[in-house]
């Protein structure tokens, strides 16, 4: 069923003795905002938490396998969208349905770049929910998602704390004969000792209605948002939950309040005493939910 409502979203999340999101021009340290000392993640971060825990949930079901995930091939997988829409790139070229000419063999053109962009949304679960960029080899179009993502900002500036740890073994010969058979590999881990992070949402209509994410993508999506990191765990990310997931909706297409005043309702701050916050526990959060704006549903969905 198509989606009739907007919504806008803001996500919880918090870190403990784990790097949430390492940056690689920083040597893999946790992403921090160097003027104020709050950590980041990126929304490509998030979605790729998303993506993963859709493959997982749906074994790459019809109309819910993910085109950017590991190992994959993408103009591959583009490919495979003209072969499943009856157009054989390599045929000589012809006229098409808008009675334009195909260029050059392997390229589609006009209303079949259409063809494979709504297969390619069919298809794939991130393409109709993020969008994606189809035009790098026999071209897909573009995809605009109606769900976007902000950076997450954690609440508090973070501590970026390095470790150094040890290894037992060594990798080959030459090390061991140069530590005399003591066999010790030294290596760093960075982490976050605790952060708790927020993340702000949205949910287009009018974009879902272009790309086919319906409600039960829709459905799809809190569920991913509420136990992605449950089945991403690893020693480097430490321990990573969705704390609260607050979900204000609207009663039409184009909204019925701003983002930012919703959003502003939620407020998270430390309890008085805490000096170096440590847990969850150690945080107040609160939502104004009286006198909502017309049209607008506050929905908690943790």
């Amino acid at each position: 069923m198509p989606l009739q409502h907007r919504f806008d979203f803001a996500l919880l999340f918090d870190v403990q003795d784990g790097n949430p999101n390492g940056d690689p021009d920083a040597g893999n340290l946790p992403r921090i905002d160097p003027e104020t000392g709050h950590g980041l993640v990126t929304d490509v971060c998030l979605k790729r938490k998303v993506r993963n825990y859709v493959l997982l949930s749906k074994n790459a079901a019809k109309g819910f396998d993910i085109f950017v995930k590991e190992k994959a091939v993408l103009n591959r997988l583009i490919d495979g969208a003209y072969a499943d829409s009856k157009i054989d790139l390599d045929a000589k070229p012809k006229n098409v349905a808008d009675g334009k000419e195909r260029k050059e063999k392997g390229v589609g053109q006009g209303s079949e770049v259409d063809q494979a962009r709504k297969k390619m949304c069919e298809t794939y679960y991130d393409v109709r929910t993020f969008g994606a960029v189809m035009s790098t080899g026999a071209n897909a179009g573009q995809v605009r998602g109606p769900v976007q993502l902000t950076f997450s900002r954690s609440i508090d500036p973070i501590v970026q704390q390095e470790h150094s740890i040890t290894r037992m073994a060594v990798a080959t010969e030459e090390e061991a004969a140069k530590q005399s058979g003591d066999n010790r590999t030294m290596g760093r881990k960075a982490t976050v000792p605790y952060g708790i992070y927020v993340c702000r949402g949205f949910v287009s209509p009018s974009l879902a209605n272009q790309t086919g994410f319906s409600e039960v993508d829709l459905a799809l999506l809190w569920e991913s948002l509420e136990k992605m990191f449950e089945v991403d765990r690893s020693a480097a990310r430490g321990l990573m939950t969705t704390r609260k997931l607050f979900v204000f909706e609207h009663n039409s297409l184009l909204g019925d309040a701003r983002a930012a005043d919703l959003f502003d309702r939620v407020k998270i701050k430390r309890k008085e005493g805490v000096e170096a916050p440590r847990s969850f526990g150690d945080y107040v959060v609160e939502v104004d939910d009286k006198n909502l704006p017309k049209g607008i549903t506050l929905h908690s969905r943790v």
